[in-house]
């Protein structure tokens, strides 16, 4: 069996040591590109924390609509702590996916979720920092292994 194809986008993430740490994250967990939308990552782009260079080999590219560049395949899912989304731990990952995470200080716009197949967040008593998020999804998912949805 494949290991599945992975890929995340960042609704303008407020940081560019979010950034960098989802980098990093990409790099451990072999997420295979990185998109953002927003201009706040653009004002500033030193990876401060993208200690492993993941840059070098993730693609990481701003675009204008992650809509508009789901790539070939893939599942969008929304990341967003809000009602009506489901549980990470009773949650089975699609094949190709393609992971959509707000930003820290805000949340995904509707447009946003109504494009994704599915909605979900991470059960915690508050908000997670965007890079930590990350990582939570992309964790789940390789130790869940290849025990994915049929989503089509």
């Amino acid at each position: 069996m494949s290991k599945g194809y992975s890929c995340v986008g960042l609704f303008n993430p407020k940081t560019p040591e979010n950034v960098g740490s989802v980098m990093r994250a990409a790099g451990c967990y072999g997420v295979n590109s990185v998109f953002y939308t927003g201009t706040r990552y653009d004002l500033a782009k030193k990876f401060c924390t993208d200690t492993k260079n993941a840059y070098q080999d993730i693609p990481l590219i701003g675009v204008q609509e992650l809509k508009d560049i789901i790539p070939h395949g893939c599942v969008p899912v929304a990341v967003d702590l809000i009602e009506g989304a489901k549980s990470l731990p009773d949650y089975k990952h699609p094949k190709r996916a393609f992971y959509i995470f707000g930003p820290e200080d805000n949340t995904l716009k509707k447009e946003i979720t109504d494009f994704c197949r599915e909605t979900i967040y991470v059960p915690t008593k508050g908000c997670m920092n965007l890079a930590a998020a990350v990582n939570v999804i992309l964790y789940d998912r390789m130790a869940k292994g290849e025990n994915f949805s049929n989503h089509k």
